[in-house]
């Protein structure tokens, strides 16, 4: 399973880029509203920290309007992602994004049907938010466990993007289903690696060596 970051912020993305972990990237309007910089600005940035894709989202809701934004952010740079919301204006972009060889992730997915619409449009990436439809009383990982299902009845090659993810046992059944990709904050993407076992193990293993008094360096 791809690991994507859901950040604007260029020092984590910095920092998780150094682990080898990170495939990509993915940012919106309410998280370069939260970095405080220019959007393009730190889209720019974000491209050149990673080589896998960078979804940068179009705010305009109308097809011409969208068409006109991805054409400036799809000259960023070469891994630059158009993500466009799952409306019918939105399945327009994609469709004439993806024939020009754009990659587009369909973002605001909360039904099984809307997926179906995205691939069927062509779409790189179907984002499908786990943690907003456990919000609202669904099951979000129901929701992939159908995407996934559909998907493979007919052969489609969109990426299932689980995002909204909000703590690690999202990402453990997002890779159980068999999704393609998730997305993730820092912090989740951090918790990962966070054992109990672990921290006493590594307790454990320090006290001895100090008891041995010798030094590796």
């Amino acid at each position: 399973m791809k690991f994507f970051v859901d950040t604007a912020d260029t020092a984590d993305i910095r920092d998780l880029a150094a682990t080898g972990l990170l495939d990509g990237v993915t940012t919106n309007p309410s998280l370069i509203h939260k970095s405080g910089r220019a959007f393009l600005e730190v889209v720019e940035e974000i491209c050149g920290l990673v080589d896998g894709p960078v979804s940068a989202e179009v705010v305009a809701l109308d097809h011409e309007t969208m068409m006109k934004e991805a054409e400036v952010l799809r000259k960023i740079a070469d891994n630059v992602c158009i993500k466009v919301p799952l409306t019918i204006d939105g399945l327009k972009t994609c469709k004439a994004l993806t024939d020009e060889g754009t990659f587009v992730n369909v973002t605001l997915c909360f039904s099984a049907n809307q997926a179906l619409l995205a691939a069927k449009a062509g779409a790189s990436f179907i984002s499908p938010f786990v943690g907003r439809h456990d919000d609202n009383g669904f099951d979000g990982m129901a929701l992939i466990q159908d995407i996934r299902l559909i998907y493979d009845n007919y052969g489609f090659d969109t990426e299932i993007l689980v995002a909204s993810v909000r703590h690690p046992i999202h990402v453990l059944e997002s890779a159980r289903i068999g999704a393609d990709v998730m997305t993730a904050p820092p912090a989740v993407i951090r918790m990962l690696s966070k054992h109990v076992l672990t921290d006493k193990g590594l307790e454990g293993f320090a006290a001895d060596w100090a008891k041995t008094g010798q030094s590796i360096l």
